[in-house]
């Protein structure tokens, strides 16, 4: 792909590199984020390249970012999986004289000079690969099972619609040159603390669920720390709920007062959600977005908009 080439050149050209990428950081955007980075290390030694943003003690196996105290005007930003300015974690890219964005969300905010954007993928961390496999940059064993964890994450063990023969072809090249522990990996993704398997039972017997088949939980501070766990963690709930017969969006609302905000994540088999999450400062795919707000005035508003359009699509696919 040509675009492959005009990034390549962009990365070879620049001494410095400041890798940067979404606020409440999730496997694909961190591992894409690390993936990248040690790959460019890899290929240019003498280069400085550095991944910004919060790190996540959740996702401590993936690695950490790094600390920069400061880099020089001339260096190069890569933005990924992030579509729009507002949620980019850590830098502000208009300070940046060229801007690089690698993304498979929906386009929102045009970022910089060369823009890779591709909905059809399963994931960042599936551009990345791909990239990787298609240029002049290296891989080791360690990038590999980065990339493998924020695809696998992504596709929800690969059962999302944007699986397609082209993401397994690339995961069976992957296999085929890296010797990946998946079982090791998986424990790492998947293993989860008693009090989070209880907080998803409270969940479940707790949940609002519509007439229109809109399900919610609105997990308040205290709920939170009854179950010793946080906010970060109670909001990847949302993704424990996915088959339930009677309903068609969910979301989880959870309290952090550490930020002062309500962190809002959406997931629907039907409904496109994105559009709302976007009124309420956030985004995301069609069907699994998020948003954070202050008030719960603003949560119960955006949950009445999400009533609607579920109550839309049923009419519409009776």
């Amino acid at each position: 792909m040509m675009i492959y080439k005009k990034i390549y050149k962009e990365i070879k050209d620049h001494e410095t590199i400041v890798i940067a990428r979404h606020i409440g950081v999730d496997p694909d955007a961190l591992a894409s984020q690390l993936a990248l980075r040690d790959a460019i290390l890899l290929t240019f030694p003498d280069k400085k390249v550095f991944a910004v943003g919060n790190g996540s003690t959740k996702f401590h196996y993936i690695g950490k970012p790094d600390k920069p105290s400061e880099y020089p005007d001339n260096a190069l930003l890569i933005v990924l999986d992030t579509p729009d300015k507002k949620r980019i974690d850590g830098v502000l890219p208009d300070s940046f004289e060229t801007v690089i964005k690698i993304d498979h969300h929906p386009f929102v905010d045009q970022l910089g000079k060369l823009e890779l954007i591709d909905v059809k993928r399963s994931s960042t961390c599936e551009i990345i690969l791909d990239f990787i496999e298609n240029s002049k940059l290296k891989m080791d064993q360690g990038i590999a099972e980065k990339l493998y964890m924020g695809l696998v994450s992504d596709t929800d063990r690969f059962s999302f619609s944007t699986t397609t023969s082209k993401t397994f072809a690339l995961v069976s090249n992957l296999l085929e040159k890296y010797e990946i522990d998946i079982v090791d990996l998986y424990k790492k993704l998947y293993m989860r603390p008693l009090q989070e398997v209880r907080l998803q039972g409270y969940i479940s017997q707790n949940m609002t669920v519509t007439d229109n088949g809109l399900a919610y939980i609105k997990l308040t501070a205290d709920i939170i720390s009854k179950f010793r766990t946080d906010a970060g963690a109670a909001g990847n709930m949302v993704n424990s709920f996915n088959y339930i017969e009677e309903v068609l969006v969910w979301v989880t609302i959870s309290e952090d007062l550490k930020n002062e905000i309500l962190k809002i994540n959406i997931r629907s088999r039907g409904p496109e959600v994105n559009c709302v999450a976007e009124k309420y400062n956030g985004g995301g795919h069609k069907f699994a977005a998020g948003a954070r707000v202050t008030t719960m005035e603003e949560v119960d508003c955006l949950l009445e908009e999400l009533d609607l359009i579920t109550a839309k699509y049923i009419k519409e696919n009776e």
